[in-house]
């Protein structure tokens, strides 16, 4: 939503919300998300609001890229031009632009978020024993990494595995989805 308001008004409302998303993004989000599990405790609700939190901005910016560029099409200064209100605007002619973009950037976020979810378990901040997290099994088998080695190796290897196919199934979407890239096929 932020993205869509800093696209479409610009001005004053796009530099108080870029400004606030270079804030954001000026904290290496994963000490951010550390940070916001560390103050509100490791459990598995705690880890997803961190992760949340870390993760806006980049759709905030990418939306107001899309917002941008949607704005100059013709049918939005046709709808201008007939006196369409500006929430009827976004909502009927540039929200239906967004969601194709939305879905493949948020199926592209989801193998870093599993990774950063790792991360946040292995160093003890994520989910907790007994719940499974290939951070947490990561964690456990390190002190035996030289006599079992596989302890370490499966769990690696399905993060892995399950990041790149979640990154191949993003990219599949995009060129399923993106118009654009139907025509430069054809």
């Amino acid at each position: 939503m932020l993205g869509i308001l800093a696209g479409y008004y610009g001005g004053l409302v796009d530099s108080v919300i870029g400004g606030l998303v270079n804030l954001w993004l000026a904290f290496p989000f994963i000490l951010l998300a550390m940070a916001i599990v560390a103050v509100l405790g490791p459990s598995f609700t705690n880890m997803i609001v961190a992760l949340g939190l870390t993760t806006w901005p980049i759709f905030t910016r990418v939306v107001r890229s899309e917002v941008l560029r949607a704005r100059r099409q013709d049918y939005v200064t046709a709808a201008t031009m007939l006196g369409a209100r500006d929430v009827r605007i976004m909502g009927r002619h540039i929200f239906p632009m967004l969601v194709n973009t939305v879905i493949v950037l948020g199926s592209l976020e989801v193998a870093r978020l599993i990774i950063l979810e790792s991360f946040l378990s292995f160093l003890g901040l994520g989910v907790q024993a007994p719940e499974a997290s290939w951070g947490n099994m990561l964690a456990e088998a390190r002190q035996y990494i030289l006599q079992m080695w596989w302890l370490v190796t499966l769990p690696g290897l399905a993060l892995f595995v399950t990041a790149l196919g979640i990154n191949v199934c993003g990219d599949a979407l995009r060129d399923l989805l993106d118009p654009r890239l139907k025509n430069v096929q054809d």
